[in-house]
C-alpha cells in the first residue's frame, strides 16, 4: 500500500478553497509522497489570493495554467488534467473544495481492496459526501456518511440526485452498492481515467449520470463509502463560479444537454454523433443499468423500488412486467424573479399550470393566500415553485397565473421546459 501512487483530478475555478484542499489533502494523507496532482487551475491575475506558488517546484504536481476567461467549463477542465494520467495505480477526483479525515488514503485503499477481495473486479467508489462549512470548520462538519439517492429527471433530460445519511452506517463494515456516480468524488483503479474519460463537449449538468452508466457498461460496479472520507463544500458562497463569468454559456449549456439526450436517445433524439472513447462500454448495456438502478432513460421514468432509496440492484423483473414497472414522474422547480410580483397585491390563489407542446394543460395545482404569502417573504431574488406529478406526455411549459381578490386576473407569467 505504501508504494501506491494516487492520481488525484482537480479542476478548480477561481476558488478561494483551493489552498486550504491541497494542503489538508496532503498533511492527513498517510502516504504523501504517493500523491500525484493534476489540477486544471483556471484562475485569474486579479485574484491575488488565488496562487499555488508553494508547489510549483513539487515534483508531485502537474499544474495547467489557464486564464479563466478560456475557460469551456467543468468537464472540458476535468478532460484537460485527465491527459496527465500516468499510470497511477489509482485515481482520485474531487472538487477543489474538501476536507479529509487522517490517514484518508490508506482508508480508500483498504475499502478498495476489500471489495477486490469479495470479487468485485472493477469497484468505483463514489458519493455526494458529507458537508463542512469553511466559515464554521471543524465544528460544521456533517459527521454521518452521505449516500445518492434519485430526485428526478430534468426537462433537459438529464438526472438529478440528492444526498441522504446512510442509517444505519455505524453497523457497516464495507462500502454499499450504488447507482450513482458523483463528479466531486470518485475512486478507482487508475485505469478509469483512460476508459471512462470526461467528455469536454459536456458543460456541466448531465456528466455524472453519463459516467455512472459509462462506467457501469465498462464493467464497474459503484459502490458509496460507509464511512466518512472526507467532506465537501456545497453552498458555492464566497466562490465565483464559471457561468458567473462566460456570457455564452446558455449556449454551451444547452449544446451539452442536447448531446447528452442524442448519448441517450431520449426524446426521440437520434444517435448520429460519434461518440468514441466518450460512448458507452461493451462489457454490459445500458439496458443492464436500467435493470440494475431502476431507470429508464427513454422513457424518462423509474421504479418505485428506486423511489423508496432501497438499495441496488433492484429486483429483476422481465418482458411486459420490466415495462409495466416504471413511473413517469414529472418532478420541477419554477423559478420566477420576486420583481414579477407586486407583496402589496392582495392576492387570493396563483394558478400554476404545466401544459405540453399543444398547449393542452397536463397538471394544475394552485398556490393559496397563505402559500403566496410565504413565497412572498422570501429574501432570495427568485420564488421557487416545485411541482411534482405522474405525466406520460413531457411538458412543454409552464404557467403562473396571479389571482387578485379586486383586479381578478394578472399579468400571465410562462417559461419553456
Amino acid at each position: 500500500m505504501g508504494n501506491s501512487k494516487i492520481f488525484i483530478q482537480i479542476a478548480s475555478y477561481r476558488d478561494p478553497q483551493l489552498l486550504p484542499t491541497l494542503r489538508d489533502c496532503i498533511s492527513k494523507s498517510k502516504y504523501p509522497d504517493n500523491l500525484v496532482f493534476s489540477i486544471s487551475w483556471q484562475h485569474s491575475v486579479e485574484d491575488e489570493w488565488d496562487t499555488l506558488k508553494e508547489f510549483e517546484n513539487d515534483e508531485r504536481f502537474k499544474i495547467i495554467d489557464i486564464d479563466y476567461r478560456d475557460s469551456k467549463g467543468a468537464c472540458w477542465a476535468r478532460n484537460k488534467l485527465q491527459q496527465q494520467y500516468t499510470d497511477e495505480e489509482y485515481t482520485l477526483q474531487i472538487d477543489s473544495h474538501h476536507r479529509f479525515i487522517q490517514n484518508w488514503d490508506e482508508e480508500l485503499i483498504t475499502m478498495f481492496n476489500q471489495l477486490k477481495d469479495k470479487g468485485v473486479e472493477k469497484p468505483l467508489i463514489t458519493s455526494y459526501i458529507s458537508s463542512y462549512d469553511p466559515d464554521n470548520d471543524p465544528e460544521g462538519r456533517v459527521n454521518v456518511p452521505w449516500k445518492m439517492n434519485f430526485d428526478r429527471f430534468i426537462p433537459e433530460g438529464a438526472v438529478f440526485f440528492l444526498p441522504a445519511s446512510i442509517e444505519n452506517f455505524k453497523t457497516l463494515t464495507e462500502p454499499i452498492p450504488a447507482r450513482f456516480y458523483s463528479a466531486h468524488f470518485a475512486f478507482a483503479s487508475g485505469t478509469f481515467v483512460t476508459e471512462v474519460p470526461h467528455d469536454p463537449e459536456y458543460y456541466f449538468h448531465g456528466e455524472e449520470i453519463s459516467i455512472a452508466v459509462r462506467a457501469y457498461t465498462w464493467g464497474y460496479d459503484l459502490y458509496h463509502p460507509h464511512k466518512i472520507i472526507a467532506w465537501h463544500e456545497y453552498t458555492r458562497k464566497n466562490r465565483t463560479k464559471q457561468w458567473d463569468d462566460d456570457k455564452s454559456w446558455g449556449g454551451k449549456n444547452a449544446s451539452s444537454h442536447k448531446r447528452n439526450r442524442k448519448l441517450f436517445e431520449m426524446d426521440g433524439e437520434v444517435k448520429d454523433i460519434d461518440f468514441g472513447v466518450y460512448d458507452f462500454g461493451k462489457v454490459r448495456s445500458v439496458e443492464d443499468y436500467e435493470r440494475y438502478a431502476g431507470l429508464s432513460f427513454k422513457k424518462r421514468a423509474v421504479q418505485q423500488y428506486t423511489l423508496d432509496n432501497k438499495l441496488a440492484p433492484n429486483p429483476p423483473l422481465y418482458g411486459q412486467e420490466f415495462e409495466d414497472s416504471f413511473l413517469k414522474i414529472f418532478k420541477h422547480c419554477i423559478d420566477v424573479h420576486i420583481g414579477s410580483f407586486d407583496k402589496e397585491m392582495d392576492y387570493d390563489f396563483w394558478a400554476v399550470i404545466f401544459e405540453d407542446k399543444d398547449n393542452k394543460p397536463l397538471n394544475r395545482v394552485d398556490l393559496l393566500e397563505n402559500e403566496i404569502k410565504n413565497h412572498l417573504n422570501t429574501t432570495e431574488q427568485f420564488v421557487k415553485i416545485w411541482r411534482t406529478f405522474d405525466t406520460m406526455e413531457k411538458p412543454a411549459k409552464w404557467i403562473v397565473w396571479p389571482h387578485s381578490k379586486t383586479k381578478e386576473w394578472l399579468n400571465k407569467i410562462e417559461g419553456k421546459l
